[in-house]
């Protein structure tokens, strides 16, 4: 497989954005890369595809900047380039959280290495005894892909909802250890963080999130495979693309069993949109469109 696909992201101050963001996106059409960078005054995100050499090359000239010096970068490989266009956008923030309190460059909350995080499901228990509970901050479609066993999912349909759903269920969590998590560690930053501010002290992210853990100790404790947002749609625990995919049109998770039914239609509709769905696909097709290119845009 001989492109690379990288997602990092960063918290830390920018407030030279109007001029970093033509620069950015000037160096990745030079080295051909493809894929979807946002520029916020809170910081850095990423996913971007191209050749070793490409991502290589443009990774060093961002660390050179010593405010991305330290950024921390998760690999998986592919065949085929995943992103059709090179996008670099500015954003009130990197992930929307619509809590301006919350400022994860200011300080995070504590991490677990997915290492120790293992540890603590082979026994059940964190090294103090108290049970510990995964809480998945994803969107509703993320998670029936795949997550951790037995995983709290509150079926968000966006992250911005998290705030007022764990404020109702704060209670659910007491004389917990909580682990949050997400894909690349970016919302389950923001939400460790919000926790903590609510009383919940022992409150955790999982560093590097799903994919740094996958890379780290494979799929133990997890089922299923991990959602992405480009054109692969998941990954395997080994970090190869999964047989699975994701309706454009509705956003239902297709299994390969699925895509073997006249019903689907790559990139028009799956099973879960006929009936008395179709109708409301055959007048929405501009729409979805838009949103699939939204959502490419706006994970984390």
């Amino acid at each position: 497989m001989s492109i690379v696909n990288i997602a990092a992201y960063k918290f830390v101050t920018l407030d030279d954005i109007a001029t970093l963001r033509p620069a950015v996106l000037e160096r990745c059409n030079a080295l051909d890369l493809k894929g979807t960078i946002l520029l916020a005054p809170e910081g850095i995100n990423l996913f971007l595809a191209g050749s070793r050499e490409s991502i290589d090359a443009f990774l060093a000239g961002l660390r050179a900047d010593a405010r991305f010096a330290d950024l921390e970068v998760k690999e998986s490989l592919s065949d085929d380039q995943p992103f059709r266009r090179m996008l670099v956008r500015q954003k009130k923030e990197i992930i929307t959280m619509k809590m301006p309190v919350i400022k994860p460059a200011d300080g995070r909350a504590p991490g677990v290495d997915p290492a120790t995080l293992k540890r603590w499901l082979d026994a059940g228990q964190d090294d103090e005894g108290r049970p510990v509970v995964m809480l998945d901050t994803r969107n509703d479609f993320e998670v029936d892909v795949g997550t951790f066993d037995n995983a709290v999912d509150y079926r968000l349909t966006k992250f911005s909802e998290f705030p007022d759903v764990i404020a109702a269920h704060r209670a659910d969590f007491e004389g917990k250890t909580i682990v949050s998590f997400c894909t690349g560690g970016i919302r389950c930053e923001k939400a460790a963080i919000y926790m903590r501010d609510i009383g919940l002290e022992h409150t955790y992210q999982l560093d590097g999130g799903i994919l740094k853990y996958f890379e780290d100790v494979g799929g133990a404790h997890y089922q299923g495979d991990c959602f992405v947002f480009d054109y692969r749609t998941a990954l395997t625990p080994d970090l190869a693309p999964s047989t699975t995919k994701q309706c454009f049109a509705c956003r239902a998770v297709v299994t390969a069993e699925d895509q073997r039914s006249p019903d689907y239609i790559e990139g028009e509709q799956c099973p879960a949109c006929v009936g008395d769905k179709a109708g409301a696909i055959a007048a929405d097709t501009a729409d979805t469109a838009d949103a699939a290119a939204a959502v490419t845009a706006t994970s984390a």
